[in-house]
């Protein structure tokens, strides 16, 4: 499985951004995606995860009520909208497939949110 993240950029606070994770090679057996984050000097983090078949989701608690992750299954394609983003939320976003034990995971996007 291949994983691609786009959509990370430069924001001001308060502002939006939608990434996007297109996966590509066997997708059929992804149980779980989700998004991850890095920020300087930190461990990765668990942003949102969301269940492939029935779309079930989990957020980390910073982000809930302000990120909304989802899948387009017939695209491949995972998202993940972030609104009301904070200077917190500076980070490098991974993208992560889980299939038969074995996790994926893309080069990641960088998001910089600024003041």
């Amino acid at each position: 499985v291949t994983l691609v993240e786009s959509g990370g950029g430069l924001v001001q606070a308060g502002g939006s951004l939608t990434l996007s994770c297109v996966a590509s090679g066997s997708t059929l057996s992804i149980n779980v995606m989700g998004w991850y984050r890095q920020a300087p000097g930190k461990q990765r983090e668990l942003v949102a995860t969301i269940t492939n078949r029935g779309g079930r989701t989990n957020y980390a608690d910073s982000v809930k009520g302000r990120f909304t992750i989802s899948r387009d299954r017939a695209a491949n394609t995972m998202y993940l909208q972030m609104n009301s983003l904070k200077l917190e939320d500076t980070a490098v976003y991974y993208c992560k497939a889980s299939l038969l034990g074995i996790n994926y995971w893309g080069e990641g996007t960088p998001v910089t949110v600024s003041s």
